[in-house]
C-alpha cells in the first residue's frame, strides 16, 4: 500500500522534472564560461532582480497593464467569434457570402497585423486590445462553427418538434453539446492572445511585460529581460492550465 502510494506521489510531481533539468542546464552553461556573464545570466541573479522589481511594486504594475489588456480584448474577441460561429454555422447563406472571407484572414498572422495596426489606431490602448480581440476572434469564431456543425443533426430535429425559439435552441441545444470544441478553442485563443499582446508591447508600449523586457533590453539589463520572459512563461502557463481544470471539471463524462 505504501509503496503505491510512493509512486502515485512520485507521478504527480513528474511536471517537475523537466523545469527541474532547464534549470539544471541553465546553472552548468552559466558556470562553464561559454558565455559572458552578461548574455547568460545566472539563475541567482534572475531571481534577485526578481525580488527587486517585486518590492519595487514595478514588476506588478506591468503586469498589471498586460493583463487588463488581455482581458479587455479577450472578452470583446471571444464574444464577438462566439456570435459568428453560430451564425456561420446556422446559416447557409452566411456561410457562402462570409465563409471565404473569413478563412482567408485567418490564416494571416496577428503578429504581421501589428504595424498596420499602429498606422491607423496609433501607439494607444486601441491598438493593443484590438490586436488581441483579432488573436482571439477567429481561433474562437471556428470552434464554435464546426463544433456546432458536428452536432447531431438529431438534437435540432428534435428542438423543432418543440417548436423551441432560436436563442433557446442555440443556448440549451448548441451551446451544451459544442461547448468541449468551444472550450479548446478559448484555450488556443488565450494562448495566442496572451503571445501577440507580449510583441505588441515590445513593439509600442509605454507599461506592460513586453515595455519592460525592450527596456531592460537598450539598457543591457539581461537579468531584468529574463525576469520577463520566466514571468510571461509562469502566466501563460498559468492560464491555460486554468482553463484545462476548467475544462476537465465541466467534462469529466468525456474521460470515462
Amino acid at each position: 500500500m505504501s509503496h503505491a502510494r510512493t509512486l502515485l506521489n512520485l507521478n504527480r510531481l513528474s511536471w517537475l522534472i523537466s523545469p527541474l533539468l532547464v534549470l539544471l542546464a541553465w546553472i552548468w552553461v552559466a558556470r562553464s564560461g561559454a558565455y559572458s556573464a552578461q548574455l547568460l545570466i545566472p539563475p541567482g541573479d534572475v531571481l534577485t532582480s526578481l525580488s527587486d522589481l517585486w518590492d519595487s511594486g514595478e514588476l506588478q504594475i506591468n503586469l498589471g497593464f498586460s493583463l487588463s489588456r488581455l482581458g479587455i480584448g479577450f472578452a470583446f474577441g471571444a464574444s464577438a467569434g462566439l456570435l459568428f460561429g453560430v451564425v456561420l454555422a446556422l446559416s447557409k447563406t452566411v456561410e457562402a457570402y462570409c465563409s471565404p472571407l473569413f478563412h482567408t484572414l485567418r490564416q494571416i498572422p496577428s503578429i504581421a497585423l501589428i504595424p498596420m495596426f499602429i498606422l491607423v489606431f496609433g501607439v494607444e490602448e486601441t491598438f493593443k486590445i484590438l490586436i488581441v480581440c483579432k488573436a482571439v476572434f477567429f481561433p474562437v469564431a471556428l470552434a464554435t462553427s464546426e463544433g456546432i456543425k458536428a452536432i447531431p443533426r438529431s438534437y435540432f430535429e428534435v428542438a423543432s418538434v418543440y417548436r423551441l425559439p432560436l436563442p433557446s435552441l442555440i443556448m440549451d441545444v448548441a451551446f451544451p453539446a459544442a461547448a468541449p470544441t468551444i472550450l479548446t478553442g478559448l484555450r488556443v485563443a488565450l494562448s495566442r492572445a496572451w503571445m501577440v499582446l507580449v510583441a505588441a508591447e515590445l513593439l509600442a508600449a509605454d507599461s506592460g511585460l513586453g515595455q519592460m523586457i525592450e527596456m531592460s533590453r537598450q539598457m543591457m539589463r539581461i537579468d531584468i529581460v529574463m525576469v520577463g520572459v520566466v514571468v510571461i512563461g509562469l502566466v501563460g502557463f498559468i492560464l491555460d492550465y486554468g482553463l484545462r481544470l476548467l475544462e476537465i471539471r465541466l467534462f469529466r463524462w468525456k474521460t470515462r
